[in-house]
């Protein structure tokens, strides 16, 4: 692999700073390391100060893997939003360094449509995605010309809500895995688990989780009920919620797959549901493997790529350049898809 033809994609939208290295489309390189905390949430700037004293030895990690030097690199991919603006200004001004060092363009790149496109990996060509992750709740597919949102959530991300819970009840952060382990120890060891009704919020392919968040938090404090079943319920209510919203989606546009997208998709029991629901519909569920559900940089290299074949680059040296800036708050459909 001597050629010099190889992307380089940073992630850093939220507590993750990862490299990831493409080549013609294979992953080569998927290296990260994560902002964490004992008890709370993530605080931005702590988080962006993680990814700058991170992102030289992730580099050179990534580079060590992908068994290349990094003038061999072409170009350089960021994530350029949505997400937390220390985070994403701790990645793009890395990104501005390194392209001008190695004199490559940068290209910039859309957190959720990478999560979209890298889904191709699995097979599936026109999917609608089912996108949970801690921030991001939404149902995603391409229409006339654009990814299209066809429902998210009104309030709070699915893995936010789920940390939120679990750091009330001193789980620590991130909290999803461990709800999901509370659950699987539970019954692995014989225990039946009691379903609790909860709030259960969804309009059209809209879904909203402030109420449920409310309810369980008062249960909880209340000391009537188990941890283990609370647990239970929280995770049998959402994804039936999120399977529910896809469905509708997939009856909508008349669409045959299901990519699962997102950190909160690693959880083996939101396949299942997918899984049976695709089956009950004739349609093929696909998930990537869990490297590529969480915030990676192998999903942003990988859709940089393709978009730099298209000829989406921006030079050192240029204005384009010196303005390129952050879009914390970029929506899925404000991207103008011009690779496709």
């Amino acid at each position: 692999m001597s050629d010099k033809n190889y992307i380089l994609g940073i992630e850093s939208t939220a507590h993750t700073f990862g490299i990831g290295i493409v080549h013609n489309g294979k992953v080569i390189a998927n290296v990260k390391d994560a902002y964490t905390t004992e008890r709370g949430g993530i605080i931005p700037s702590d988080a962006a100060n993680h990814h700058r004293e991170v992102s030289e030895v992730i580099l050179n990690k990534a580079l060590e893997v992908a068994g290349i030097d990094k003038k061999q690199i072409k170009a350089i991919a960021f994530s350029q939003g949505p997400g937390l603006a220390p985070c994403l200004l701790a990645g793009i001004h890395f990104a501005k360094k390194l392209a001008k060092e190695l004199g490559v363009p940068l290209v910039p790149v859309n957190h959720c449509i990478a999560h979209q496109e890298i889904g191709s990996i699995t097979g599936a060509s026109d999917p609608v995605m089912l996108y949970a992750s801690g921030a991001n709740t939404q149902i995603i597919a391409y229409a006339s010309g654009k990814y299209r949102v066809f429902g998210e959530t009104l309030d709070i991300g699915v893995g936010n809500f789920i940390d939120t819970f679990a750091r009330h009840a001193g789980l620590g952060f991130p909290g999803g895995p461990k709800i999901a382990k509370i659950v699987e120890d539970a019954k692995s060891s014989g225990e039946k688990l009691e379903y609790i009704e909860l709030p259960y919020s969804i309009k059209g392919m809209d879904v909203s989780f402030s109420g449920m968040q409310t309810k369980l938090k008062q249960m909880l404090d209340s000391k009537k009920y188990k941890l283990a079943d609370l647990s239970f319920s929280l995770q049998e209510t959402v994804f039936a919620m999120l399977i529910e919203a896809s469905e509708r989606a997939l009856a909508h546009t008349g669409k045959k797959e299901l990519v699962l997208a997102g950190g909160v998709a690693c959880n083996t029991r939101l396949k299942e549901m997918a899984e049976i629901m695709c089956r009950s519909r004739n349609c093929k569920m696909f998930c990537p493997e869990n490297q590529f559900l969480t915030d990676n940089a192998a999903m942003i290299a990988y859709l940089g790529e393709i978009e730099f074949k298209s000829g989406i680059k921006i030079k050192p040296g240029t204005k384009a350049f010196e303005k390129l800036d952050i879009s914390a708050r970029q929506r899925t459909d404000d991207v103008e898809v011009t690779w496709r």
